[in-house]
């Protein structure tokens, strides 16, 4: 059956083109420090959510972004780098805020079991699930994948799509179960080793950020 096999083919080269960019293990350890003071209950809550937002993202992507970009006049690389800007910036208010931490630990327990929650679910879709989970470099692999060639209404287009939904679902079911399941890895390290991760998590944001921003000015100016 060569329409089985081509496929399957299609779903596997969605899942690979997707994962590089969505990153589901990095990024699971990057949010990790939003997810610090909830309950299993409440982070179990918190990332079905940002799996269905980062679904929606996706789909949305897939079957309207280019004409959601082209409504307002926004090119690919424009979003990289306001994205990576606002990347950059989530980093560095966590490496500065780390002092603040270790100085007011008692002030965050009076805090946390109280609002928590509540003050991430504000964090939910901005930023953690754009730009962190699925940011421009996403968008710009679902255009790729989404103008593949087959013309529109034909039965080979409708199979391409699919197949990168498929992808798309089997992409959010990786990121509920890492981001899930991240503390957990944490926590075989101690708490000092929460702490260097919690760090080196916030500059791995900073410095993601900061690739995606270059990245969208090399093609500003084609350099």
């Amino acid at each position: 059956m060569p329409s089985f096999e081509s496929f399957i083919h299609l779903v596997f080269m969605g899942i690979i083109a997707l994962f590089p960019v969505v990153n589901p293990v990095g990024s699971a350890f990057i949010v990790s420090p939003y997810f610090e003071h909830l309950s299993r209950a409440e982070k179990r809550k918190a990332v079905r959510r940002i799996a269905f937002y980062g679904f929606c993202v996706c789909t949305v992507a897939l079957f309207a972004g280019h004409w959601i970009l082209e409504l307002f006049g926004i090119s690919i690389p424009v979003v990289q780098l306001a994205g990576g800007i606002m990347i950059c910036k989530i980093g560095w208010e966590f490496l500065s805020s780390d002092q603040v931490s270790d100085t007011s630990d008692e002030t965050v327990e009076i805090k946390t079991p109280i609002s928590a929650y509540e003050q991430l679910t504000r964090k939910l879709f901005y930023p953690i699930t754009f730009p962190m989970t699925t940011g421009a470099g996403t968008i710009s692999v679902l255009f790729t994948l989404s103008a593949h060639g087959e013309k529109f209404g034909s039965k080979e287009y409708y199979i391409s799509l699919l197949a990168v939904m498929i992808a798309i679902i089997v992409m959010c079911v990786l990121i509920y179960i890492l981001y899930l399941n991240t503390k957990t890895l944490i926590n075989y390290l101690g708490s000092n080793g929460e702490n260097i991760v919690n760090r080196i998590s916030a500059f791995l944001i900073f410095c993601v950020g900061l690739q995606i921003a270059i990245s969208g000015l090399r093609a500003i100016f084609k350099f």
